[in-house]
Parts: structure tokens; sequence; C-alpha cells
């Protein structure tokens, strides 16, 4: 059975956490508390040098990190990620802009607020990081004016990488009420088939 490393609240490990009960398979979630230095013990870093989770162990033993990449691999040869090249190429665009774009504002905002309970002692560094979130959902609200899913009509993998931290953006501090075809995406979202909100495990 597949194995999933990741700590329960996070977004990226939710993601494929999320993919994996969509597609009906089965797998063994492993909390990880990254807050306690889990991450940094021998055992873990023998597994990925990079001291992170999630991280998905495949039942040869072989282990794969980096939450985009999990989609990818697991989606493969499934409607989440069509074969067909542009589709696939502007999947991948969005994977790129939630991890260059949105998740170094939005999700590193809520981490130092929900869980490091930084609000006011990193109000300048907050202050900084939050223009750059709200452009990048400002480039999702655009998008989403033009089509029902990030890439067109069609719920894909590009939809479960941004909808991860888009939908605690909260919890950050961060306000969608400017958003409204975000807030529309995020209810079709919690319609789809296998959907379950954050955590899942297993």
């Amino acid at each position: 059975m597949l194995r999933l490393y990741g700590m329960s609240g996070s977004g990226n490990c939710y993601k494929p956490a999320l993919l994996l009960r969509q597609l009906g398979q089965r797998f063994e979630w492993q909390e990880v508390d990254i807050l306690q230095g889990a991450t940094r013990t021998p055992g873990f870093l023998a597994k990925n040098a990079n001291g992170k989770v999630p991280l998905l162990e495949l039942e040869d033993g072989r282990v794969l990190a980096e939450s985009n990449a999990m989609l990818c691999y697991l989606a493969e040869h499934t409607p989440y990620f069509p074969d067909d090249a542009w589709t696939r190429a502007q999947i991948l665009q969005w994977l790129f802009f939630e991890q260059y774009s949105h998740e170094p504002y939005i999700a590193t905002v809520r981490f130092w607020v929900h869980y490091l309970n930084k609000r006011e002692a990193w109000a300048q560094k907050i202050a900084e990081a939050m223009p750059r979130g709200y452009a990048a959902l400002g480039v999702m609200e655009q998008q989403l004016q033009k089509t029902p899913w990030l890439v067109g009509s069609q719920y894909t993998i590009a939809d479960i990488a941004l909808y991860a931290y888009t939908h605690v953006a909260h919890q950050g501090g961060y306000s969608l009420d400017d958003y409204p075809r975000i807030r529309d995406w995020m209810v079709r979202f919690t319609q789809q088939p296998g959907h379950a909100p954050m955590p899942i495990h297993g």
C-alpha cells in the first residue's frame, strides 16, 4: 500500500491525500510533526534529504517528494491530468505559479499566523508578504472569470494545487470578499466526487 508522510493541516500534504481519495486509491497516512522536528531525524532524512513533507512512499520502496510532483505522478492517465500536450502544459503552468507566486505568500503567512502565532511580532513581514498573496489571488480571479476551472471546463490537478491553501487563506488573515469567482470555484470544488475536507488520513 502507498504510504503518505504528512502533517495534518498542511495544504501541501492535503493535495496528494485528496487526489488519492478521489482516485479511490487506498493509502496509509503517517503523521509527521514538523513543529517538533520530526522531518529532521536521521530516519526521515534518509528518505528525503530535503527534510520536508509530504513524502510519498511507493509499494516498492521508492519515494517521491514535492506535492505537485506527486499530483502529476498519481494523476497520470486520468482525467485529472489529461494526455493532451497543451492541456498538460497549462496545468503545469498553474502548478509552477502555485509554488512560485501563491504558496510562498499565502501558505507562508498562514503558517506564521496560524501555527507560529506571530501576527503581531512579525507584523511588518506579514504586511510585506500579503500584497503578493493578493496579487496571486487576483490572477486566479481573472482566470475564473473566463472559465469554471483553472484550465478550462475540466477539474484537474491545477485546481487541487491552488485550492489547498486558497481555502484556508483566511487563517493567515486574507479576505476573499473581493474575489467572488474564487469563492464560487471553492464551492464547486467541494462538490467534486470524492471530495473530503482537510485533513485526510487514508
